[in-house]
């Protein structure tokens, strides 16, 4: 029932994991951008949706690639 990966797999699965999350993150922000004028509280619920996606992308890539946001104080 549970895999055992090694450290290889870890980091291709953690990859595709913010790769997705970069993608969705522009999906929801191209969404919010397109409701702004029509609907502007569909569009705060698309804005959050792509922060908390970009979130997830940062968590992601600094395990991925450590370091690459500097320290946080951006």
């Amino acid at each position: 029932m549970t895999d055992v990966v090694d450290s290889s797999e870890l980091l291709r699965r953690i990859q595709r994991g913010r790769d997705c999350a970069a993608d969705e993150e522009r999906v929801w922000r191209a969404r919010a951008e397109k409701l702004s004028a029509t609907d502007p509280e569909g569009a705060r619920e698309a804005s959050a949706r792509a922060w908390a996606y970009e979130a997830v992308f940062r968590v992601l890539d600094e395990i991925a690639v450590p370091g690459r946001h500097g320290d946080g104080s951006e």
